[in-house]
């Protein structure tokens, strides 16, 4: 099993007004301290490569967030082929955060779904990422994919949960369209309130909506076991979106938690 980590559990993200951010070498050199030895690669310019191999560690994904279903956009211009082992998109909305989101219409259905096979057949090593607050986040949008397009998926554990898919039957239900792993643990009720719009995304996670694995609601020794029966040969990247509120807080403390619980169910 290959286990990665990623800047979002130490509080480092894209979304502007986000949180307190933590610097570069404290990140990686506290990973490179747990024992990890890959990362993704987080916001735009927050790592570089000369960066993560100074800390004995190996990038393995980008998280791409790119605009699939305007027509007048091409979403080929917004990729790097090459800059990670995997490219993880995202089907944004064209706006910043993922508290609100627009709805698609049949125009705008036909040419995400075009586009993501189109990237699929231009682009090696590159998977779509359901996210709340994105054009593909719920149940239904999921399985709309997955019957339109042939795009592999990144099976982020806690985005499915909330936004209403059961991450544990999808990896039980179509592993071969599994290309990346999010691994994540969410509080069931703080989802459930995002899902029925009572709480923003943000207002969740500021809340604790993440939690370390084995301390929410997903079924993630179920998962796990799932995948690697089906022969998967990816990472699966530690991710505990958290939102900081200065240099003293120890994110650091929950990854090692989560690395604790891979180990008790026998595949860390």
């Amino acid at each position: 099993m290959k286990i990665a980590g990623a800047p979002i559990s130490w509080g480092v993200c894209e979304v502007p007004g986000w949180g307190y951010q933590l610097p570069a070498d404290r990140v990686l050199s506290e990973m490179h301290e747990l024992g990890l030895t890959a990362t993704e690669l987080g916001p735009d310019g927050f790592l570089t490569q000369a960066q993560i191999e100074e800390y004995g560690l190996r990038n393995v994904g980008a998280f791409v967030p790119v605009v699939l279903h305007d027509p007048g956009h091409d979403p080929l211009a917004d990729l790097s082929p090459g800059v990670s082992e995997m490219l993880v998109l995202a089907a944004a909305t064209g706006t910043d955060g993922y508290d609100h989101r627009p709805t698609l219409d049949e125009r705008g259905w036909a040419t995400l779904l075009a586009n993501l096979d189109r990237i699929a057949a231009a682009v090696p090593h590159v998977c779509l990422h359901p996210h709340v607050g994105t054009m593909i986040e719920n149940r239904e949008e999921v399985e709309r994919v997955l019957r339109g397009s042939a795009v592999p998926l990144c099976l982020d554990t806690g985005h499915l949960l909330i936004g209403g898919t059961d991450p544990a039957e999808l990896a039980t239900a179509v592993p071969g369209r599994i290309a990346h792993v999010h691994m994540k643990d969410v509080d069931g009720l703080l989802a459930g309130l995002v899902r029925k719009g009572e709480l923003t995304y943000t207002q969740a996670v500021a809340r604790g909506m993440y939690r370390p694995l084995g301390q929410g609601d997903v079924d993630v020794a179920t998962i796990v076991h799932e995948l690697e029966r089906a022969g998967y040969q990816g990472w699966y990247v530690m991710e505990q979106d958290v939102i900081l509120s200065g240099p003293r807080d120890q994110p650091v403390d929950d990854v090692r938690r989560s690395l604790a619980y891979l180990d008790g169910v026998g595949v860390g």
